[in-house]
């Protein structure tokens, strides 16, 4: 970043920053939250700051007041008179540069380098590796499959090859979000073109919640019966009518294919057959 000096107003001065600038700066404050910095070019009052996820990725950097860094723009916000910062960028710069230069929807392949709870990491056949996690790759467990699954390993092996959508760079873990759904086809649009509000399905509970069932229909498709809609005579809770695993009847009352929705009812479908 160039071509300022200090005496002009602090908009101007964040006008002149973008996303993806190097800034140079001195640490003014170290908290809990993070660290502000007196940008270069501005000294009148810190309007950097790197928050502590941003600090590094290998671990808590040991940052002092009055140190000297030099950080990467990931955010401008001139409402918050702030810009934000990452330590980490610099301190990896050919994986950010790998990450940054990626663009959503473009395909990228792997290995299933580790499943763990709370998703899955992919070692990437481009880029470097990430100097903390197994892979640079990540796919949250709701990416994983358009299907219900108990378990990350249901849906995938370690050392599996494959192939993902590229969904968005994460800063705070320096990751590539990726989706494996993306890359197959979605059953619920093949069954939301082929089926209409008053059809009669058969369907498996596969899930009980507060306010109603989860019913699958179909392969990967399942929708809601909600508790008022579970038969003809009002119960407190699910297990009152039905138990996972039985299989119901039940009527298509709504199809909403932007949202991935499906209303179901038990109730209507005995009043049919009645």
């Amino acid at each position: 970043m160039g071509g300022w000096s200090d005496g002009g107003s602090s908009r101007e001065f964040l006008d002149a920053i973008v996303v993806g600038d190097l800034c140079g700066g001195t640490v003014a404050e170290v908290t809990a939250r993070g660290v502000s910095v007196v940008l270069d070019g501005f000294a009148a009052r810190p309007l950097g700051f790197v928050g502590s996820l941003d600090l590094s990725w290998r671990r808590p950097a040991p940052v002092e007041a009055g140190d000297r860094i030099t950080a990467a723009v990931i955010a401008v916000e001139p409402d918050q008179d702030q810009v934000r910062l990452s330590l980490a960028a610099t301190e990896n710069p050919g994986l950010w540069a790998f990450l940054t230069g990626l663009r959503r929807g473009e395909t990228l392949s792997g290995r299933i380098a580790a499943i763990e709870r709370f998703g899955v990491f992919v070692e990437l056949d481009d880029g470097p590796a990430h100097p903390v996690f197994p892979g640079v790759g990540f796919i949250t467990l709701p990416e994983l499959s358009w299907r219900r699954f108990e378990d990350a390993s249901d849906v995938v092996r370690t050392g599996q090859r494959v192939s993902c959508e590229f969904l968005q760079f994460d800063t705070t873990n320096g990751e590539a979000r990726l989706s494996l759904r993306a890359t197959q086809p979605d059953p619920f649009r093949a069954f939301a073109q082929s089926t209409a509000v008053g059809r009669t399905l058969q369907g498996r509970v596969t899930a009980l919640v507060p306010f109603g069932v989860f019913v699958q229909v179909a392969d990967g498709v399942e929708g809601l019966v909600h508790l008022r809609e579970l038969g003809p005579a009002p119960v407190a809770s699910p297990e009152e009518a039905v138990r996972v695993g039985d299989e119901i009847t039940v009527v298509v009352t709504a199809v909403d294919p932007q949202r991935r929705t499906l209303s179901l009812s038990r109730r209507r479908a005995r009043t049919a057959a009645g």
